[in-house]
């Protein structure tokens, strides 16, 4: 598909909600209080179940201690995720700080994923640009039985040559893949070699303690969590999948829903997802408050058994045609 057939052709502009210009710009000022509470309760809660899993090593029970540890390591998908945008903190230093070490948490390059994300918001579920991010929810045809098999723990550990630790792998190489040359800037891509071998070399030192050790606890705790995001993803695939490609509404390619307490932190409120793509700069400890701003205009948000009941079929049915898409009721004001 080329650019003119594309989603720049299909309107001049996104759709925007109405809103208070005065209320919008209150809801954007960022805050180092909810910054740093979200930060330090998460990594301090990280270290307690890390001393947990510490303490029950060999034992039964370190099994759901290890789990409840992995779904709250890839928490940093939120912090990497919030300081990427640099909403976080008022700080641009301290947003990076923390976008450089979630990204490793993550096994997100930092470069790779700066642009590319950058990409994601001004093309979302967009064919041509292509949008990375939205690979495995909008553009891939599952089965329901890969499908479901995405939400078995370690299943990733059979897709490691499709996975992240690939592509950054390749990076380090030098090996200029699709998403380098199509996200990245020239001269930026060298930045991006070069991080990417820094995390080669710091997955390498922690298997090598791993044998210095002679345990598996260095590897478990700080190579392997994201094999075991299982809860992460199911919250996480909701955002856009199976929704529509190439329009410009967010409405129709992106899906709100609603957690309890404990999910919502470990997502950091990003289950506000139409109203982040809507309005990215808006920290995300405010998007309940912008949320009650728009809702009028919004889709009603989902509870997850909600958004499965209509995921499930459209899998299924996307397998068979590639063009379905799930239709969505948009309020009419």
């Amino acid at each position: 598909m080329s650019i003119q057939t594309g989603i720049n052709n299909i309107s001049s502009e996104w759709f925007k909600p109405e809103i208070d210009k005065k209320v919008l710009k209150k809801l954007s000022k960022r805050s180092d209080f909810y910054g740093w509470k979200h930060v330090i309760t998460f990594f301090t809660s990280l270290i307690l179940l890390g001393f947990l899993c510490l303490n029950f090593w060999g034992s039964l029970i370190f099994i759901p201690i290890y789990l409840a540890y992995c779904t709250l390591w890839n928490g940093a998908d939120a912090i990497w995720h919030e300081c990427g945008h640099r909403t976080a903190f008022k700080s641009r230093k301290i947003n990076d700080f923390f976008y450089v070490i979630a990204s490793f948490m993550n096994n997100f390059e930092p470069v790779r994923w700066r642009w590319s994300h950058s990409l994601h918001h001004s093309y979302t579920a967009s064919i041509d640009p292509h949008d990375y991010e939205v690979d495995g929810s909008i553009f891939s045809n599952h089965s329901l039985l890969s499908f479901l098999f995405i939400f078995v723990p370690g299943s990733s550990f059979f897709t490691i040559h499709k996975s992240l630790h690939a592509e950054i792998l390749k990076h380090a190489l030098g090996v200029k893949t699709q998403v380098m040359e199509d996200c990245i800037p020239e001269d930026k891509k060298k930045n991006c070699i070069y991080s990417s071998r820094i995390f080669v070399t710091l997955w390498l030192t922690i298997i090598v303690l791993s044998f210095y050790l002679a345990s598996f606890l260095p590897i478990l705790l700080f190579l392997t969590p994201k094999f075991f995001n299982s809860f992460n993803v199911l919250w996480g695939i909701t955002q856009h999948m199976g929704l529509k490609e190439d329009a410009k509404d967010h409405r129709l390619s992106t899906r709100s829903v609603r957690l309890n307490p404990i999910f919502s932190f470990i997502y950091w409120k990003m289950e506000y997802h139409i109203e982040h793509h809507m309005f990215p700069m808006v920290p995300s400890y405010n998007l309940p408050k912008l949320h009650e701003e728009i809702k009028n205009q919004l889709p009603k948000p989902q509870s997850l058994l909600e958004a499965y009941r209509e995921i499930i079929p459209a899998v299924i049915k996307k397998s068979k045609d590639p063009n379905y898409f799930i239709p969505v009721k948009i309020p009419s004001l």
